[in-house]
Parts: C-alpha cells; structure tokens; sequence
C-alpha cells in the first residue's frame, strides 16, 4: 500500500480512483465492512482504491477537551488498512485551518484535484466538512457535477441491531469487556509502547519481573485489572503474558495514573528499551490490595495459570 501525506504531494492514480474518507480509527469491523466494498466496487470498476485519512483524529483539533481516546495510532492504522488490500492512504493534515473548512472545497481539493475520484464510498450517515454540513446528498450532488458516482452504505451491526462503532468499542474496554472490544475489532485491542525502568520490585521481591510498557497518553486503554494478553517483541516473536494495569495499592497508598506491567509467561531476558506490543485477550480479575507480599504473589500465580489456560499455544504473530 502506497501511503501519501497531504494531498498536495498526492498525484491522482491513472485512471481514476475509489475512494472513501473517515478516521478510520481502529479500522474495526464496520470499518471493514466499508474497505470491502470499497474493494469490490474498485476493482469492478478498475479504479485504484483509496482510504481519505487525518494524521490526527478531528475531535483533538474540533473539541479537544472531549476528544476520545484513539484505539489506533497512524502507525497501526495504516498497517490495518493495508492488511485490508487498499492500494493507497491519503493522509490529510487535520488543523484549525482544516477544521474550518467548508465540505465543498474539501471535495474540490481531495477528492477532485488530488486522487481525480471517480466513486465515493461512505456510510449513509457520514458527515465532513466545517459544522459538518457535508453529506451524502452534498456529495452526490458535487458528484453529479464534477464525474464521481457516490455510495452511501448501511451502518454493519453485529448481529444484535447494534452498529459496531469506535465510540462502542471504547466503551467496552473502559468496563473492563476486552473480549467483547476484539469481537468488534475482529482482533484483541492492542497498545504499543516503550518498556521502560520500573521501581524494579517485580524481579528482586516478588519473582515475577515484568515489562513496564510506557504507552503514549491518548492512546484507549482498557479498564484497570489484570489481563491474559499477548505480548509482540519487535523481531515478531509473541509471548504469552499476565499483564497488571492499575495503580498498585498493596505497595502505593496513591497514584497519579495507572501502569501496565506485563509478566511475559516462560521468558528470560532484557525487555528494556525495546518497542513492545500488548494485545488484550481476556478479563481477569480486578485489581485489589493485599494484605502481605506473600498474598500477592499467591495471587500473581494463579494469575499467571489463568492466563496460561485462557491463551494457550502462542500464534505466529498476533494481529495488529
């Protein structure tokens, strides 16, 4: 996949293009549901197709104070979008400037001048442009003038008349529901970031040493507990692990923010510095102060046997 930041750097594929345009943030199942037809049409049609994208999400410029947290960093996400076949990302710069922008000339300078579209795929309820204005109706309108079909799709659901949402997927995760947040992502959640030196207690007294993953601010974390998960080291070898996201009270009267630490079952060697991949598999238990060191790693063992249980043998290599 052909990745493109800006549209003025973005010279239209030959022959036209299909096109679709959101955050595409977690690039879930609706999402890919959405990315399929876009293919189907595409390549019936023998057009490029093309993912519109932001390197931002457009809540942190609109309504930053209320801006959700993102599921998928640019990294993941164009990894996501090329596993679903698309030939080119567009990554469009979202800024005040941006934000203010009118829905037409959007259309003009994207969709028109920079990728010469020729279908646009969205769903039926998509919106764009300064106060929103922009539509479906809008769209096939300036569609009708400028040579672009355009194709408002159906919301997918999953199975319960519910529409798989981003906003819905956070929202499973913050109570803790991560199997319910991968049935909609179509994969385990997963968070990246750096392992950094943690207060060290996990190897010297409590014989469990763990990865402490410094995972950027902003970035969608489930519900503070503890987890069965994977953990991906960089060269791609995947780990079963106990991962503890909380803010450990039985050694902390008070904490500012919690910390994920991740015991990496059956391993043995220097995490530090290196870039780790977490994906949440299962929910298991909440975190709880202790009364003893002993008591907590009583508990840590069963819940690094309950990991094993839920995990069993590693796969290759977990999806992003």
């Amino acid at each position: 996949m052909e990745v493109v930041d800006g549209p003025e750097h973005c010279t239209a594929p030959a022959g036209g293009s299909a096109v679709t345009i959101g955050a595409y943030d977690g690039v879930h199942l609706g999402h890919r549901h959405l990315l399929a037809e876009l293919r189907r049409q595409a390549a019936a049609r023998r057009l490029a197709s093309v993912v519109v994208t932001f390197d931002r999400h457009p809540a942190t410029v609109v309504r930053p104070q209320s801006a959700p947290p993102i599921l998928t960093d640019r990294e993941q996400k164009l990894e996501l979008l090329a596993s679903a076949g698309i030939d080119l990302t567009l990554v469009v710069p979202f800024d005040a400037a941006r934000a203010n922008e009118t829905a037409q000339d959007f259309v003009l300078e994207v969709l028109v001048g920079a990728l010469g579209a020729r279908l646009v795929v969205v769903g039926e309820d998509f919106h764009f442009g300064h106060g929103r204005a922009g539509n479906v109706e809008l769209l096939t309108e300036m569609g009708s003038r400028h040579g672009f079909e355009v194709v408002g799709l159906a919301l997918e659901g999953d199975g319960a008349n519910q529409v798989v949402s981003s906003t819905r997927i956070r929202q499973l995760l913050a109570s803790c529901d991560v199997a319910a947040a991968a049935t909609l992502l179509g994969r385990p959640h997963q968070v990246r970031g750096v392992v950094v030196h943690g207060d060290g207690r996990g190897g010297s007294e409590l014989d469990f040493p763990t990865a402490n993953v410094a995972v950027p601010e902003g970035v969608a974390m489930p519900g503070e507990g503890i987890y069965a998960s994977w953990y991906e080291r960089p060269d791609g070898s995947v780990h079963a692990a106990a991962a503890s996201l909380g803010r450990r009270p039985t050694f902390h009267a008070s904490a500012d923010a919690p910390v994920l630490e991740v015991f990496l079952l059956d391993f043995t060697g220097d995490l530090y510095g290196e870039q780790a991949r977490v994906s949440f598999v299962s929910h298991l238990r909440e975190e709880r102060r202790f009364d003893s060191t002993e008591a907590l790693v009583h508990q840590m063992t069963a819940d690094v046997a309950a990991a094993r249980t839920v995990l069993g043998p590693a796969p290759s290599r977990p999806s992003s």
